[in-house]
């Protein structure tokens, strides 16, 4: 009588990795049947481990639902592109994060609409921080570093909320819609808002240093 294979062994999983998998289980979770049917139970069975293990690390759902956001989040980053010149940047860049953001800020606003806003006892604004990652949203850092190495733009006269504009707008819209951004609104907001006010700050400050470096008549020296 033949005897019966031996049932394969899944390896144990520990420390980070155990809980990589516990909270990528809880997204999967959340993706599929929302937060109002979401349970530490179910998230367990998914992951194929015990209620305990995941209380041994989260109060509740809502605590693992919030770790849960941040490390799918944090495990996709965007690609920042590379074209040579600010404005082919900057219109890649925002399409690239219209497209990559669209449907985690759909699942996110389902998730705080469902019940997690009232069960954490946070305000909306702590909620749309901690799910959303408004604090956090990339202001093209990199772009525009790039940008002052090419000698496009001055990063030392340009003020942090003119550069944080086009990525505000983005992340507005992507809130308001919840789907990407048309590609005409994205290139609305790079040369019909963003642009413009660039270079209207850059005639302002050439104004004011040709303004400083006229001497007033009365000031000049006499001749001897």
């Amino acid at each position: 009588m033949a005897s019966e294979a031996p049932k394969p062994v899944r390896p144990r999983r520990h420390g980070k990795q155990l809980e990589s998998a516990l909270l990528a289980a809880g997204w999967d979770e959340l993706v599929e049947v929302g937060y109002a049917h979401l349970t530490m139970e179910s998230i367990a069975r998914r992951a194929r481990t015990s209620e305990a293990v995941l209380y041994r690390r989260w109060a509740n759902k809502d605590q693992l639902v919030l770790a849960a956001i941040t490390q799918h989040r944090n495990a996709n980053p965007v690609a920042v592109p590379d074209t040579g010149n600010l404005r082919d940047d900057l219109l890649a860049h925002l399409a690239a994060l219209s497209d990559a953001l669209a449907g985690f800020f759909a699942i996110a606003a389902a998730t705080a609409f469902s019940g997690l806003l009232a069960d954490t006892g946070l305000t909306p604004t702590q909620v749309r921080d901690k799910i959303m990652d408004a604090q956090q949203l990339p202001h093209g850092r990199i772009v525009y570093q790039r940008a002052h190495d090419r000698g496009e733009i001055d990063l030392g006269r340009v003020p942090a909320a003119v550069l944080a504009m086009p990525f505000e707008l983005v992340r507005h819209d992507l809130l308001m819609d919840l789907k990407p951004l048309e590609p005409t609104r994205i290139q609305s907001i790079v040369d019909e808002l963003f642009l413009p006010l660039l270079k209207s700050r850059d005639r302002q400050h050439g104004a004011a240093l040709g303004a400083a470096a006229t001497i007033p008549e009365q000031a000049r020296p006499s001749a001897a």
